[in-house]
């Protein structure tokens, strides 16, 4: 009975170890920096510009002059290198804009702040605004690929005067993030905030190169330009890559709008890649189904990027709707 007893207590004890092993643990463990980062300035291109918006360092790039201004909006884990393919030729209508999301490309990532969370939906509503006033821009023809169409709906829908038209490109309008209370206490636990940066290198090492290629149609396009794929490590090479990646999954949510796509009045262009393997074909079905007056242009032979895998014709469906639209005015 007391060797039982002792056992018993030697148990207990193992698992209260254990626990503040698993609770304090990563309150303690040191977590060493990331590896052959550098400050975002040094990966800058000729063409790069940084410019102050709302207390952060936000990198675009720019073509042409004149009106109409398009604003190209990117997607998760891209950057204005997305848009390198179009920028020009869209460049031969007007002013073209693309810039860097907070958390990707060369914008600054900050790891500490005051007020709203620079990563969140919020904040990127603000940017954009706040960078169109900068920029003395009344209103644009967004463009937006993947989240960045997102932003791009969600901006259309709250700021409907300042959008000329809105251009959805593999739109994740629909997309779903697991809605657990569960999942979002952890998620923004300190134990669980103090191992996020080491979540995102490991996620980072070992998925990235596979999330780009599911984002392809014609993965031989990236094998036979390696190019692209360096163009896509570059902004994992940047300083507090990790934690800023990190500040951004912890307030990712699904978009709030759906209910609202009905609202949006602005000439709207939906391109699909018919062989999108991230956000299907069937959803901007159903985007161009719920925005009034919306048309629909599948792309075919294309994945998740067009306007990187199949740029003459993204730019072939845009050129088709802007003549249209230009017609549609002048009458």
């Amino acid at each position: 009975m007391k060797k039982m007893k002792k056992g018993w207590k030697i148990t207990l004890i193992t698992l209260a170890v254990l626990l503040v092993l698993l609770v304090l643990g990563p309150l303690v463990l040191p977590i060493p920096p990331a590896k052959n980062t550098q400050p975002a300035e040094a990966f800058a291109d000729p063409d790069s510009r940084f410019i102050a918006i709302n207390g952060l360092s936000v990198h675009y790039k720019q073509e042409g002059s004149g009106t109409p201004v398009f604003i190209l909006l990117h997607g998760f884990g891209a950057s204005t290198f997305s848009w390198r393919e179009v920028i020009e030729p869209l460049s031969a209508y007007g002013r073209v804009i693309a810039y860097d999301r907070p958390a990707f490309g060369l914008t600054e990532r900050p790891i500490n702040w005051e007020g709203q969370n620079p990563y969140s939906q919020e904040s990127n509503l603000a940017i954009l605004l706040g960078l169109m006033d900068a920029m003395a821009i009344e209103e644009a023809i967004l463009v937006g690929n993947s989240a960045g169409g997102t932003l791009a709906t969600a901006f259309t829908i709250t700021y409907p005067d300042r959008v000329a038209a809105l251009i959805e490109v593999d739109a994740a309008v629909y997309q779903t993030v697991p809605d657990s209370p569960l999942l979002t206490w952890l998620l923004n636990t300190p134990q669980m905030d103090r191992l996020g940066p080491l979540v995102a290198r490991l996620v980072a090492s070992r998925q990235a190169d596979a999330f780009l290629a599911s984002a392809w149609y014609d993965t031989t396009i990236l094998e036979q330009s390696p190019e692209i794929v360096v163009g896509y490590q570059v902004p994992f090479r940047v300083d507090n890559w990790d934690r800023a990646l990190w500040e951004h999954t912890q307030v990712t949510r699904a978009p709030d709008f759906v209910d609202q796509l009905d609202q949006i009045t602005v000439p709207t262009l939906v391109i699909s890649g018919e062989n999108d393997q991230i956000v299907p074909l069937s959803n901007s079905e159903q985007l161009a189904a719920d925005i009034p007056g919306a048309s629909l242009n599948v792309l075919p032979n294309c994945g998740h990027l067009p306007q990187e895998e199949c740029p003459q014709a993204f730019m072939q469906a845009i050129d088709q709707f802007l003549e249209s639209e230009m017609e549609g005015s002048n009458e």
